[in-house]
């Protein structure tokens, strides 16, 4: 039996206890906001102790999650060294997910098993990594037993915000430098490249006045109209800007938060939104934030009497693909190819991740883990959101085989 089939067969026989790891850490709930993170990082250590896994646990300070916006994050790392020489291989996966919202027919932290498939909040992105890449690991140290080079695990709670008290914390700390990283995925497809993203928050100034006498008032909602429709407008434009990376289409933009107004008869004197521009990998961002920036204020100078504040909340840059992926990308199209039974492509992605973070500091890396085919799919992000079981058996495979080989 080659070193292939007996990872794939330790998977198998062990592929109970890895569901049930997943379950387990899908009842911890992790939504963000609030962001308080750290209770789920406490809980996989426990687990991963249970394996023989110890995990470093890095508390980023009170004072800085809470001028973040967030309530507590303590990043895990486990190291596991082989002998001298050879790879570091790092494999990252973000606990943090959106809050679960409406619509949901499963507990959202239940990690309910129908017709084959868990549900839950960070079913599918990313709790199924913390899986398939502990269980990866697992099943390389019982069956190949690699002789050379490391493989580290991080899981880490700042996706959502952005990565930067994640990944980025722990990169810029000095914690970690591998020579390639594997993020957490969510598609058959391994990525090389994906959308950078701007979030910026706007308000819109007025002044209150009551709804009898509106003349004395300034409407800050007739304002934020005429800036979100010059906005929506851009959307238009966009389209005719096409990137030539495959699976990456063109630019865009969302609004996907508004309130305002105190009541139904007084003018409103302040009106918030936060918006959302995806970036292609070929746009500038500094030029599309000067461009928004300037489309807002042209807009607002059509309503006398409004002024603007805008924040910027988050930028990160696309991920472009770094040359020394290769072997990544050999690997994981080589195995994925077998195991799912059909051509793994290599090629980008609308979402932004933390694997950018990596890229930036050098470090080649692509994104792979438990599918599914599709983003929708998953319905990552909304409700009923699900992995599949034998994606997540499949992918933990083609995770084991690759570390095979990269530390081979």
């Amino acid at each position: 039996m080659t070193d292939y089939a007996k990872l794939d067969a330790w998977i198998d026989a062990h592929f109970d206890e890895e569901v049930q790891f997943l379950q387990q850490l899908v009842q911890v709930p992790t939504d963000t906001p609030p962001g308080n993170n750290a209770p789920h990082a406490e809980r996989t250590a426990e687990l991963l102790k249970d394996f023989g896994l110890d995990a470093e646990k890095h508390a980023v300070p009170a004072q800085e999650v809470k001028d973040y916006g967030l309530e507590s994050i303590t990043n895990l790392i486990v190291r596991r060294t082989y002998g001298n020489g050879g790879r570091t291989v790092a494999l990252n996966a973000h606990g943090d997910v959106v809050p679960p919202g409406e619509g949901w027919t499963h507990d959202p932290y239940g990690g309910e098993i129908v017709d084959g498939s868990l549900y839950g909040r960070a079913a599918a992105v990313s709790k199924s990594d913390f899986a398939s890449f502990t269980f990866a690991l697992r099943a390389l140290e019982a069956v190949a037993k690699p002789t050379q080079g490391s493989i580290e695990l991080h899981f880490t709670y700042d996706e959502e915000f952005g990565g930067i008290l994640g990944p980025g914390w722990l990169l810029e700390k000095g914690l970690t430098k591998p020579d390639l990283m594997i993020a957490a995925g969510f598609s058959y497809e391994v990525v090389t490249a994906h959308n950078g993203c701007l979030q910026m928050e706007v308000t819109v100034h007025g002044k209150m006045a009551h709804a009898a006498v509106p003349t004395t008032g300034i409407d800050a909602l007739q304002g934020a109209t005429k800036i979100l429709n010059a906005l929506y407008a851009q959307n238009t434009l966009y389209q005719k800007v096409t990137s030539k990376v495959e699976g990456i289409t063109h630019p865009y933009l969302n609004v996907g938060r508004i309130e305002g107004g105190t009541n139904t008869n007084v003018v409103p004197g302040k009106v918030v939104f936060k918006l959302d521009r995806r970036m292609i990998p070929e746009e500038n961002p500094v030029e599309v934030e000067a461009n928004i920036r300037q489309v807002i204020a042209d807009a607002a100078a059509e309503s006398a009497g409004i002024t603007v504040e805008i924040k910027r909340m988050l930028l990160a840059n696309s991920m472009k693909p770094l040359a020394g992926n290769k072997p990544l990308v050999d690997a994981i199209q080589k195995h994925g190819g077998e195991l799912f039974g059909e051509p793994i492509k290599a090629m980008g992605t609308p979402l932004y991740t933390d694997v950018r973070l990596y890229v930036e500091a050098g470090i080649p890396g692509v994104i792979y883990g438990a599918g599914p085919r599709t983003v929708l799919e998953s319905h990552a992000k909304r409700s009923d959101e699900r992995v599949v079981l034998e994606d997540l058996r499949r992918a933990t495979k083609v995770v084991a085989r690759t570390l095979s080989d990269l530390l081979a």
